[in-house]
């Protein structure tokens, strides 16, 4: 009975702490500054947070997984609507451009993201899950979808 209480105060100090982290993390907007791993469809890529001279911030990959079509040439981002940026190479998409930081709301919001898998560009609201995990929620009228991006050390 010792052990099992001891466990159980542990798993609530762990989640406490993860909490009070990502509160923390979200309580400041130069914090999303960073490297980040994202999972999507099965597919892997690496994105770059900066901040722009405006004070907004911008997330671009700068990796993909599977950067090489079957022919072994540089993937490009063919379902852009833009036609102009069809043939940027996906490890260079800008997903996300003018990314504020809302002090109230504690979250990034205020933009678009576009996800290059569709082509399609969605209203965004970040926040941090936990220390190392970014939750990022794009929607369109209110229909939306999570992503989550694993902040990386490189």
């Amino acid at each position: 009975m010792y052990k099992m209480k001891k466990i159980i105060f542990t798993l609530i100090c762990a989640l406490v702490t993860l909490t009070v982290s990502a509160q923390d993390l979200n309580s400041k907007g130069d914090n999303i500054l960073g490297n980040y791993l994202s999972l999507k469809d099965g597919s892997k890529s690496k994105i770059k947070i900066t901040k722009a001279a405006d004070g907004t911030y911008t997330a671009q990959v700068y990796w993909v997984e599977k950067a090489l079509d079957a022919n072994g040439n540089k993937r490009k981002d063919v379902k852009n609507p833009d036609k102009s940026l069809r043939n940027v190479d996906l490890d260079k998409v800008i997903l996300v451009k003018g990314l504020k930081y809302d002090a109230d709301d504690k979250e990034w919001t205020d933009t678009k993201i576009y996800d290059p898998g569709s082509g399609k560009i969605y209203s965004v609201d970040i926040e941090f899950k936990d220390a190392k995990t970014l939750k990022v929620y794009g929607n369109i009228l209110g229909i939306g979808k999570t992503v989550y991006w694993t902040r990386i050390e490189e």
